[in-house]
């Protein structure tokens, strides 16, 4: 089976599709979650669920089936990039970097900063880190990125 998403696109997300992400994000964040002793079975969705906004979150889907999720709200100055989840198949094969190019152009467009958070030891940095985002900050748990516009760094 070719796990490689060859079209992909960007649509709006709807109120129905909080549960999908809210267990997306159980799978994807679990194992990092448990490194870190901070799994919870209830409060990973729950945390999903409580801060679920439609209106600035974007669903992913790969040759027509869903395949991830990706929140982009304004915040300050700048955007806060939040909730970029993909389905475990995909990970690893450039379908994470191309959703992330995407919206990093319409960020340098409007010529503001991009704001996440990653956990400590998370592999999802090192995608960060490719597409121009430096530490601003970082604690036990999470590290703090920032990208500011028309950083010129172009990711793979």
């Amino acid at each position: 089976m070719d796990t490689r998403a060859n079209i992909w696109a960007l649509r709006s997300a709807e109120p129905a599709d909080v549960e999908a992400i809210a267990e997306l994000r159980a799978t994807v964040m679990r194992s990092d979650l448990e490194r870190l002793g901070r799994f919870d079975e209830h409060r990973v969705r729950q945390r999903l669920r409580d801060s679920f906004s439609p209106r600035h979150t974007s669903v992913i889907v790969a040759d027509g089936v869903f395949a991830g999720c990706v929140t982009l709200r304004p915040a300050g100055d700048g955007r806060w990039l939040e909730h970029f989840y993909l389905a475990p198949l995909l990970q690893g094969r450039g379908l994470g970097s191309a959703v992330l190019r995407a919206l990093l152009e319409r960020t340098d467009a409007d010529g503001v900063p991009v704001r996440l958070n990653v956990l400590q030891g998370s592999a999802a940095r090192r995608l960060y880190e490719r597409h121009g985002f430096t530490v601003e900050a970082q604690d036990p748990i999470d590290v703090y990125m920032v990208r500011r516009p028309n950083t010129g760094v172009r990711g793979t």
